[in-house]
């Protein structure tokens, strides 16, 4: 049986730099999927390479049984929505103005209409301050602004880039709990890459461990934590 998503033997080099050396990892349905490593191990590559925005040297790409070789908004279209690092929200539009910008990838107004209303039920603060510019919001507040325009179009599959990226512990531990909460209610298969261990570690289902564009180590979050490979490869970098 095929899996959700599959990243086969993905070779990807940026200039004269390997940023994936033969990394395979996969995601079913339902799961949340941690990558791990030190920076420059080739995580955010991996999920930068689903979604149609880094140029594959080699290796295929699996979604639903299918080969995936498609750009950005095609990507999007089939299922597959990525929330880059950095609270990625317009910070001049309002909430609802933000959430909005994703209607072009559905069928009409009642349709988006519908979407944001599931967003405010899923997203509680999100909905108090839509009518506020997004710009005005907590770092932790734009960062779910930004998961939940992510979530809009109701992808199978959601990619998350360092969703906790600067972020206070107390929010960070917020952010994670919307994820799990995500992951229980919309169904969504998620691959996060992520710098809070600890934190990550006690929601996912699975997680790899890389290290110079490669996987090293795979297992459930107890597994990896009690290989001693987070110290070795982060020593080693």
């Amino acid at each position: 049986m095929s899996h959700l998503l599959e990243v086969e033997n993905l070779h990807v080099q940026f200039g004269g730099v390997k940023a994936l050396d033969g990394a395979s990892v996969y995601l079913d349905v339902g799961e949340i999927v941690a990558l791990l490593g030190p920076n420059g191990a080739g995580k955010s590559t991996i999920l930068k390479s689903i979604f149609g925005i880094a140029p594959l040297k080699s290796g295929k790409i699996f979604f639903e049984g299918e080969v995936l070789n498609s750009k950005p908004h095609e990507v999007v279209s089939l299922g597959i929505s990525f929330v880059p690092q950095g609270k990625r929200v317009f910070k001049n539009l309002s909430v609802e103005e933000n959430l909005e910008i994703v209607s072009v990838h559905l069928p009409d107004k009642a349709v988006l209409k519908h979407r944001i209303h599931e967003m405010y039920e899923l997203f509680p603060i999100l909905k108090d301050k839509r009518k506020q510019p997004s710009g005005s919001l907590s770092g932790g507040q734009q960062q779910l602004l930004a998961i939940a325009r992510g979530l809009i179009t109701q992808p199978r599959v959601l990619l998350l880039d360092e969703p906790t990226l600067g972020l206070a512990p107390k929010v960070v531990k917020e952010v994670f709990e919307k994820i799990a909460e995500v992951n229980q209610k919309q169904k969504t298969a998620i691959f996060v890459v992520e710098h809070n261990l600890k934190s990550l570690l006690q929601i996912v289902d699975r997680a790899y461990v890389l290290s110079q564009g490669t996987v090293v180590a795979e297992g459930d979050g107890s597994e990896i934590i009690h290989s001693g490979i987070l110290e070795k490869v982060f020593l080693a970098n």
